[in-house]
């Protein structure tokens, strides 16, 4: 483990954020020089017919400064000579730092704030006045490289959005639209984005798409797209309750099952309700959503009903009336309910851009407000957690049947191919 250790008189000339800034320094430093010597040490033994070793340090490359969440630290990193020829390519080895590679100027920290602050309308000319002070330095931060940036994050985009997927099973998959306010045009961004799971139980960004009000024929455009990319059907969709989503997954994937998204159901129950009753259908709600399996919900349903049917029988058809796709989930693994029941993994990632839509004016093109919605989402994807036992996403697919949270034994056809 590193450590590294400001003397007295250090720590008395420095206030709190250049200790941190200095600390930060030493430590990279440190972490830098221990990964050249255990790239050194792994070909240790390689040798020329005069018996010199081929890989060797080769001093330190030309200091630049590094943007991060501590602000910007100024680094020296070391270089290596290596004269071996790679197994694979046939072309010499280069030796390249997974710490700081050599294009670097920002840390994937800071990176990722900048579409998050452009989806929140910050203009590019506003981000160097505006982070410089926090960071310590305006390097790499003005409008122009931010210009850059985005031009960057839509070709970025672009090839996203034609990748095949002939390669990859989705056996799960989370949809739903998005909107921003755009600052040059007066109609808002709909941005319809779907997530999937894979057979080995990841969460990845599957389609990020320019949607017009999350209509039938904007969400058939999204699946008509990555069926022809090669994506087999998903086993379950979950979503919201935009009709247009649903209308076109019966139209592309029609053996696909679908789930409603309880929180969006949960709230649109709630804000059709007066804040008197909301508490206890809040709390019936709850039940019905958390029930320990399909019949126990089932009677749940029902006890909704009565209770308040009487007085509002229109909210209570909102519950009924989609029962069936409410309670989708319960047939899959008990240890997938949790994640099977909302559209959270989308939902959490906006959460914070939703907050502010209705005070700024958002990006400055419908372009840049995908790529920046692009940016954000696959930033955020690296701290996804794959869903609880994983293994049983590939039964899933594979055609297990699950009672009560529980695969019933001999359902998996002995024949279907489980993919891993």
């Amino acid at each position: 483990m590193l450590r590294v250790l400001l003397d007295d008189d250090t720590r008395a000339d420095l206030g709190l954020d250049e200790i941190v800034r200095e600390g930060a320094r030493r430590m990279l430093a440190m972490a830098l020089e221990a990964e050249v010597d255990s790239y050194l040490a792994s070909f240790a033994d390689e040798r020329d017919d005069d018996g010199r070793r081929l890989v060797v340090r080769n001093g330190h490359a030309k200091a630049r400064s590094v943007t991060t969440s501590a602000g910007a630290i100024e680094i020296e990193a070391p270089r290596v000579n290596d004269k071996g020829v790679d197994d694979t390519t046939g072309h010499r080895r280069r030796f390249k730092s997974s710490i700081i590679p050599p294009w670097c100027r920002k840390s994937p920290k800071v990176a990722e704030v900048l579409p998050l602050m452009y989806l929140h309308g910050m203009s590019s000319g506003d981000f160097a006045p505006a982070l410089a002070e926090f960071f310590s330095s305006a390097a790499g931060l003005s409008a122009s490289v931010i210009t850059r940036l985005t031009r960057q994050w839509q070709d970025e985009q672009a090839a996203f959005a034609t990748r095949r997927l002939d390669t990859v099973d989705y056996v799960y998959v989370f949809a739903d639209g998005i909107h921003f306010n755009v600052r040059l045009e007066e109609a808002r961004l709909c941005v319809l984005v779907i997530v999937g799971v894979r057979a080995d139980g990841t969460k990845e960004l599957v389609a990020i798409a320019d949607g017009y009000r999350e209509s039938t024929e904007s969400w058939a455009d999204v699946l008509r797209d990555l069926k022809r990319r090669g994506m087999r059907a998903p086993v379950l969709a979950v979503g919201d309750g935009a009709l247009g989503m649903w209308a076109a997954l019966r139209e592309v994937f029609p053996a696909t099952r679908a789930q409603r998204c309880w929180v969006h159901k949960v709230a649109n129950v709630l804000n059709a309700l007066p804040k008197s009753a909301q508490p206890a259908a809040r709390k019936a709600l709850a039940e019905i959503r958390d029930a320990e399996d399909k019949d126990h919900a089932t009677r749940a349903i029902h006890a909704f009903s009565e209770a308040f049917a009487v007085k509002y029988p229109k909210v209570v058809a909102r519950v009924v009336d989609d029962a069936e796709e409410l309670l989708t989930f319960f047939d899959f693994p008990a240890e997938h309910w949790v994640h099977l029941k909302t559209t959270n993994p989308i939902e959490s990632t906006f959460a914070t851009v939703r907050l502010r839509t209705k005070v700024t004016k958002g990006p400055g093109s419908r372009a840049a407000g995908l790529a920046m919605a692009f940016k954000l989402i696959e930033s955020a994807q690296t701290r996804w957690r794959a869903v609880n036992a994983p293994q049983l996403v590939a039964l899933v697919r594979a055609g297990a049947k699950f009672e009560k949270g529980v695969m019933i034994e001999g359902s998996n056809p002995p024949d279907q191919e489980v993919a891993a």
